[in-house]
Protein backbone atom coordinates (compact mmCIF):
# COMPACT_ATOMS: atom_id res chain seq x y z
CA UNK A 1 0.00 0.00 0.00
CA UNK A 2 3.34 2.18 -0.65
CA UNK A 3 2.14 3.56 -3.86
CA UNK A 4 -1.36 4.98 -6.00
CA UNK A 5 -1.14 1.84 -7.89
CA UNK A 6 -1.16 -0.88 -5.18
CA UNK A 7 -4.14 1.03 -3.64
CA UNK A 8 -5.91 0.66 -6.69
CA UNK A 9 -5.24 -2.58 -7.05
CA UNK A 10 -6.25 -3.43 -3.28
CA UNK A 11 -9.68 -1.42 -3.67
CA UNK A 12 -10.16 -3.62 -7.20
CA UNK A 13 -9.75 -6.65 -5.15
CA UNK A 14 -12.14 -5.50 -2.36
CA UNK A 15 -14.63 -4.58 -4.32
CA UNK A 16 -15.18 -8.32 -5.76
CA UNK A 17 -15.46 -9.25 -1.90
CA UNK A 18 -12.11 -10.36 -1.87
CA UNK A 19 -11.41 -11.06 2.27
CA UNK A 20 -7.19 -10.21 2.53
CA UNK A 21 -7.42 -6.80 0.74
CA UNK A 22 -10.37 -6.03 2.87
CA UNK A 23 -8.65 -6.82 5.99
CA UNK A 24 -5.32 -4.83 4.47
CA UNK A 25 -7.37 -1.15 3.99
CA UNK A 26 -9.59 -1.73 7.20
CA UNK A 27 -6.25 -2.24 9.44
CA UNK A 28 -4.85 1.20 7.67
CA UNK A 29 -8.04 3.12 8.52
CA UNK A 30 -8.37 1.64 12.18
CA UNK A 31 -4.49 3.61 12.73
CA UNK A 32 -4.40 7.07 13.93
CA UNK A 33 -3.84 9.98 11.31
CA UNK A 34 -5.52 8.40 8.71
CA UNK A 35 -6.66 11.38 7.43
CA UNK A 36 -4.88 11.37 4.40
CA UNK A 37 -4.96 7.30 3.59
CA UNK A 38 -9.07 7.66 3.57
CA UNK A 39 -9.54 10.66 0.98
CA UNK A 40 -7.52 8.47 -1.00
CA UNK A 41 -9.60 5.15 -0.46
CA UNK A 42 -12.85 7.00 -0.97
CA UNK A 43 -11.73 8.76 -4.12
CA UNK A 44 -10.36 5.69 -5.35
CA UNK A 45 -13.56 3.55 -4.57
CA UNK A 46 -15.25 6.64 -6.27
CA UNK A 47 -13.47 6.36 -9.46
CA UNK A 48 -13.89 3.01 -9.87
CA UNK A 49 -17.37 2.47 -8.33
CA UNK A 50 -18.95 5.84 -9.42
CA UNK A 51 -22.56 6.66 -8.00
CA UNK A 52 -23.26 3.24 -6.71
CA UNK A 53 -25.74 2.65 -4.15
CA UNK A 54 -24.55 2.22 -0.43
CA UNK A 55 -25.22 -1.15 1.30
CA UNK A 56 -27.87 -0.72 3.98
CA UNK A 57 -26.61 -0.27 7.40
CA UNK A 58 -28.33 -2.60 10.28
CA UNK A 59 -27.73 -2.14 14.22
CA UNK A 60 -28.04 -4.78 16.99
CA UNK A 61 -27.42 -3.68 20.64
CA UNK A 62 -28.78 -4.97 23.45
CA UNK A 63 -27.44 -5.99 27.21
CA UNK A 64 -24.63 -8.34 27.57
CA UNK A 65 -26.15 -11.91 27.39
CA UNK A 66 -28.67 -11.01 25.28
CA UNK A 67 -27.45 -13.38 22.73
CA UNK A 68 -26.61 -11.21 19.91
CA UNK A 69 -23.66 -13.15 18.68
CA UNK A 70 -25.64 -16.46 18.36
CA UNK A 71 -28.57 -14.61 16.70
CA UNK A 72 -26.20 -12.78 14.10
CA UNK A 73 -24.71 -16.07 13.47
CA UNK A 74 -27.92 -17.72 12.65
CA UNK A 75 -29.02 -15.17 10.57
CA UNK A 76 -25.87 -15.27 8.55
CA UNK A 77 -26.18 -19.12 8.32
CA UNK A 78 -29.94 -18.34 6.41
CA UNK A 79 -28.94 -15.59 4.92
CA UNK A 80 -26.40 -17.35 2.40
CA UNK A 81 -29.61 -19.23 1.30
CA UNK A 82 -32.17 -17.08 1.43
CA UNK A 83 -30.26 -14.30 -0.72
CA UNK A 84 -27.76 -16.04 -2.97
CA UNK A 85 -26.88 -13.02 -4.94
CA UNK A 86 -26.50 -10.36 -2.29
CA UNK A 87 -23.63 -9.65 -0.04
CA UNK A 88 -22.82 -8.79 4.02
CA UNK A 89 -20.68 -7.95 6.06
CA UNK A 90 -19.97 -7.41 10.20
CA UNK A 91 -18.49 -5.66 12.48
CA UNK A 92 -18.73 -6.83 15.83
CA UNK A 93 -17.33 -4.47 18.55
CA UNK A 94 -16.07 -6.64 21.39
CA UNK A 95 -15.24 -4.80 24.96
CA UNK A 96 -11.80 -3.88 26.26
CA UNK A 97 -10.40 -4.46 29.35
CA UNK A 98 -10.05 -1.04 31.74
CA UNK A 99 -6.55 -2.47 33.32
CA UNK A 100 -4.67 -4.43 29.76
CA UNK A 101 -6.39 -2.31 27.00
CA UNK A 102 -7.02 -6.09 25.54
CA UNK A 103 -9.79 -7.83 24.04
CA UNK A 104 -11.06 -11.47 23.79
CA UNK A 105 -13.07 -10.35 20.42
CA UNK A 106 -15.47 -13.48 21.56
CA UNK A 107 -17.67 -12.34 19.77
CA UNK A 108 -16.23 -14.24 16.44
CA UNK A 109 -16.66 -17.52 18.42
CA UNK A 110 -20.24 -17.16 17.99
CA UNK A 111 -20.35 -17.61 14.54
CA UNK A 112 -19.43 -19.99 11.86
CA UNK A 113 -18.94 -18.73 8.40
CA UNK A 114 -17.72 -20.40 5.33
CA UNK A 115 -14.28 -19.15 4.44
CA UNK A 116 -13.81 -19.04 1.10
CA UNK A 117 -17.36 -17.28 0.58
CA UNK A 118 -16.50 -13.87 -1.15
CA UNK A 119 -20.55 -13.22 -0.32
CA UNK A 120 -20.02 -12.82 3.76
CA UNK A 121 -17.07 -11.02 5.88
CA UNK A 122 -16.85 -10.55 9.48
CA UNK A 123 -14.26 -7.89 11.16
CA UNK A 124 -13.96 -7.86 15.15
CA UNK A 125 -12.82 -4.31 16.86
CA UNK A 126 -12.50 -3.52 20.58
CA UNK A 127 -14.35 -0.94 21.67
CA UNK A 128 -11.11 0.76 23.21
CA UNK A 129 -13.32 1.65 26.15
CA UNK A 130 -15.13 3.95 24.01
CA UNK A 131 -18.94 5.32 25.32
CA UNK A 132 -21.77 4.22 23.14
CA UNK A 133 -21.09 0.51 21.96
CA UNK A 134 -18.71 1.40 19.54
CA UNK A 135 -15.00 1.70 18.29
CA UNK A 136 -13.23 4.90 17.36
CA UNK A 137 -12.59 3.95 14.07
CA UNK A 138 -16.15 1.87 13.31
CA UNK A 139 -17.82 4.65 11.48
CA UNK A 140 -14.97 4.74 8.79
CA UNK A 141 -15.19 1.28 8.45
CA UNK A 142 -18.97 1.16 8.09
CA UNK A 143 -18.44 3.55 5.35
CA UNK A 144 -15.88 1.37 3.52
CA UNK A 145 -17.59 -1.96 3.67
CA UNK A 146 -21.17 -0.01 2.55
CA UNK A 147 -19.18 0.18 -1.00
CA UNK A 148 -18.93 -3.18 -1.14
CA UNK A 149 -21.24 -5.15 0.60
CA UNK A 150 -25.47 -4.96 0.22
CA UNK A 151 -25.83 -5.44 4.26
CA UNK A 152 -23.62 -4.25 7.19
CA UNK A 153 -24.27 -5.44 10.52
CA UNK A 154 -22.64 -3.84 13.44
CA UNK A 155 -23.24 -5.43 16.12
CA UNK A 156 -22.44 -3.41 19.30
CA UNK A 157 -20.56 -4.37 22.85
CA UNK A 158 -23.19 -5.22 25.39
CA UNK A 159 -24.78 -1.61 26.25
CA UNK A 160 -26.77 -0.25 29.34
CA UNK A 161 -29.83 2.17 29.12
CA UNK A 162 -28.71 5.19 27.13
CA UNK A 163 -26.35 4.28 24.62
CA UNK A 164 -27.64 5.09 21.47
CA UNK A 165 -24.16 5.55 18.83
CA UNK A 166 -25.16 2.94 16.68
CA UNK A 167 -28.37 3.71 15.66
CA UNK A 168 -26.83 7.21 14.72
CA UNK A 169 -24.51 5.36 11.68
CA UNK A 170 -27.53 2.76 10.93
CA UNK A 171 -30.56 2.77 8.86
CA UNK A 172 -32.55 0.53 11.00
CA UNK A 173 -31.45 -0.62 14.43
CA UNK A 174 -32.44 -3.32 16.53
CA UNK A 175 -32.72 -3.80 20.46
CA UNK A 176 -32.07 -7.12 21.01
CA UNK A 177 -33.59 -7.89 24.82
CA UNK A 178 -34.17 -11.39 26.32
CA UNK A 179 -37.52 -12.38 28.36
CA UNK A 180 -38.04 -11.43 31.59
CA UNK A 181 -35.77 -8.91 31.31
CA UNK A 182 -37.62 -5.80 33.63
CA UNK A 183 -41.01 -4.43 34.24
CA UNK A 184 -42.65 -1.65 32.63
CA UNK A 185 -41.30 1.13 35.13
CA UNK A 186 -37.55 -0.20 33.73
CA UNK A 187 -38.68 -0.47 30.41
CA UNK A 188 -39.83 3.29 30.25
CA UNK A 189 -36.37 4.56 31.88
CA UNK A 190 -34.26 3.56 29.47
CA UNK A 191 -33.93 6.47 27.18
CA UNK A 192 -32.70 3.61 24.15
CA UNK A 193 -36.22 2.48 24.13
CA UNK A 194 -36.85 5.48 21.97
CA UNK A 195 -34.74 4.90 19.44
CA UNK A 196 -34.65 1.54 17.87
CA UNK A 197 -36.81 1.12 14.45
CA UNK A 198 -37.65 -2.37 15.73
CA UNK A 199 -37.24 -4.34 19.08
CA UNK A 200 -36.29 -8.18 19.39
CA UNK A 201 -36.81 -10.53 22.50
CA UNK A 202 -34.41 -13.13 22.25
CA UNK A 203 -33.96 -16.47 23.81
CA UNK A 204 -37.33 -17.16 23.32
CA UNK A 205 -37.33 -21.02 24.11
CA UNK A 206 -40.16 -21.26 26.55
CA UNK A 207 -43.61 -19.80 24.80
CA UNK A 208 -45.34 -18.12 28.00
CA UNK A 209 -42.25 -16.41 29.10
CA UNK A 210 -41.67 -15.03 26.01
CA UNK A 211 -45.45 -13.89 25.05
CA UNK A 212 -45.48 -12.52 29.10
CA UNK A 213 -42.38 -9.89 28.08
CA UNK A 214 -43.71 -9.59 24.47
CA UNK A 215 -47.40 -7.91 26.39
CA UNK A 216 -45.44 -6.11 28.40
CA UNK A 217 -42.86 -4.32 26.08
CA UNK A 218 -45.73 -3.53 23.34
CA UNK A 219 -47.77 -1.80 26.29
CA UNK A 220 -44.63 -0.15 27.22
CA UNK A 221 -44.11 1.19 23.45
CA UNK A 222 -47.74 2.11 23.44
CA UNK A 223 -47.63 4.04 26.38
CA UNK A 224 -44.86 5.97 25.20
CA UNK A 225 -45.83 6.33 20.98
CA UNK A 226 -46.30 9.55 21.25
CA UNK A 227 -42.57 10.40 21.32
CA UNK A 228 -41.35 7.89 18.85
CA UNK A 229 -40.11 8.95 15.56
CA UNK A 230 -43.28 7.79 13.67
CA UNK A 231 -45.14 8.11 16.39
CA UNK A 232 -46.54 4.37 15.86
CA UNK A 233 -45.63 1.00 17.56
CA UNK A 234 -42.29 -0.27 16.23
CA UNK A 235 -42.40 -4.18 15.41
CA UNK A 236 -41.34 -6.64 17.67
CA UNK A 237 -39.79 -9.89 16.59
CA UNK A 238 -39.66 -13.17 19.51
CA UNK A 239 -36.54 -15.21 18.21
CA UNK A 240 -35.14 -18.14 19.54
CA UNK A 241 -31.90 -19.85 18.10
CA UNK A 242 -31.90 -22.87 20.16
CA UNK A 243 -35.68 -23.58 18.60
CA UNK A 244 -35.00 -21.68 15.20
CA UNK A 245 -37.91 -19.73 15.66
CA UNK A 246 -38.63 -16.40 14.35
CA UNK A 247 -35.27 -15.99 12.40
CA UNK A 248 -37.15 -15.98 8.92
CA UNK A 249 -39.43 -13.51 9.39
CA UNK A 250 -36.74 -11.38 11.25
CA UNK A 251 -34.57 -11.84 7.84
CA UNK A 252 -36.97 -11.28 5.62
CA UNK A 253 -37.92 -8.02 7.36
CA UNK A 254 -34.50 -7.04 7.20
CA UNK A 255 -34.08 -8.16 3.32
CA UNK A 256 -36.86 -5.83 2.28
CA UNK A 257 -36.39 -2.98 4.34
CA UNK A 258 -36.21 0.06 1.54
CA UNK A 259 -35.90 3.02 3.65
CA UNK A 260 -32.21 4.82 4.24
CA UNK A 261 -31.23 7.55 6.71
CA UNK A 262 -29.72 10.80 5.52
CA UNK A 263 -26.41 10.19 5.13
CA UNK A 264 -25.25 13.89 5.22
CA UNK A 265 -27.23 14.07 8.69
CA UNK A 266 -25.17 11.30 9.70
CA UNK A 267 -22.02 12.73 8.41
CA UNK A 268 -22.63 15.68 10.60
CA UNK A 269 -23.29 13.98 13.49
CA UNK A 270 -20.14 12.16 13.27
CA UNK A 271 -18.16 15.32 12.57
CA UNK A 272 -19.41 17.07 15.49
CA UNK A 273 -18.48 13.75 17.98
CA UNK A 274 -15.09 13.45 16.74
CA UNK A 275 -14.78 17.67 17.10
CA UNK A 276 -15.86 17.19 20.47
CA UNK A 277 -13.64 13.97 21.38
CA UNK A 278 -10.69 16.01 19.93
CA UNK A 279 -11.52 19.62 20.76
CA UNK A 280 -13.79 19.76 23.12
CA UNK A 281 -15.39 22.87 24.04
CA UNK A 282 -12.77 24.69 22.14
CA UNK A 283 -13.60 23.07 19.16
CA UNK A 284 -17.68 22.83 19.08
CA UNK A 285 -17.25 26.59 20.06
CA UNK A 286 -15.52 26.97 15.87
CA UNK A 287 -18.06 24.53 14.67
CA UNK A 288 -20.99 26.68 15.66
CA UNK A 289 -19.44 29.28 14.15
CA UNK A 290 -19.20 27.78 10.94
CA UNK A 291 -22.39 26.68 11.11
CA UNK A 292 -23.73 30.03 11.70
CA UNK A 293 -22.10 31.19 8.21
CA UNK A 294 -23.34 28.15 6.98
CA UNK A 295 -20.54 26.89 5.70
CA UNK A 296 -21.55 23.23 7.12
CA UNK A 297 -25.52 22.70 6.55
CA UNK A 298 -27.07 18.94 7.12
CA UNK A 299 -28.39 19.02 3.75
CA UNK A 300 -27.39 21.91 1.10
CA UNK A 301 -28.42 21.95 -2.79
CA UNK A 302 -25.44 21.78 -6.00
CA UNK A 303 -26.13 24.51 -8.88
CA UNK A 304 -28.04 21.84 -10.96
CA UNK A 305 -30.45 20.76 -8.12
CA UNK A 306 -31.29 18.33 -5.86
CA UNK A 307 -28.98 17.14 -2.82
CA UNK A 308 -25.39 17.53 -2.08
CA UNK A 309 -23.72 14.83 -0.70
CA UNK A 310 -21.27 16.14 1.78
CA UNK A 311 -17.49 14.30 1.58
CA UNK A 312 -16.81 13.89 5.38
CA UNK A 313 -12.80 13.73 4.36
CA UNK A 314 -13.41 17.32 2.43
CA UNK A 315 -15.53 18.75 5.88
CA UNK A 316 -12.90 17.61 8.14
CA UNK A 317 -10.11 18.77 6.31
CA UNK A 318 -11.69 22.54 6.46
CA UNK A 319 -12.30 22.32 10.37
CA UNK A 320 -8.49 21.45 10.86
CA UNK A 321 -7.48 24.12 8.66
CA UNK A 322 -9.78 26.98 10.45
CA UNK A 323 -8.63 25.34 14.09
CA UNK A 324 -5.15 25.31 12.91
CA UNK A 325 -5.24 29.14 12.06
CA UNK A 326 -7.88 30.06 15.31
CA UNK A 327 -4.72 27.87 17.47
CA UNK A 328 -2.11 30.08 15.33
CA UNK A 329 -3.58 33.23 16.13
CA UNK A 330 -4.21 32.63 20.15
CA UNK A 331 -0.26 31.79 20.22
CA UNK A 332 -0.41 35.49 18.27
CA UNK A 333 -2.29 37.30 21.09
Amino acid sequence: MDSTETLSQLVSEALLGEKFPIAKIISKIETENNLTFRESLFNEIQSQKPNAKDGLTIGITGTPGAGKSSLLGELCRLFLDFAPVKKMAIVAIDPSSNISGGSILGDRTRVTLPRRDTRIYFRSQPSQLELGGLNPYTYHVIRFLRKIFDYVFIETVGIGQNEISVSLISDISFLVMQPLGGDQVQFMKSGIMEVPEAFIINKCDEESLANSSYYMLESTLEFIKDILPDQSLPPIFKTSVVKKKGIEELLNFILTYSKRKDKNIETITQLMQWIRNEYGRFGIGIWKQLESNTWNQAVRLNPLGGIHKLSYELEETKFLSLIQNKIAQNDKN
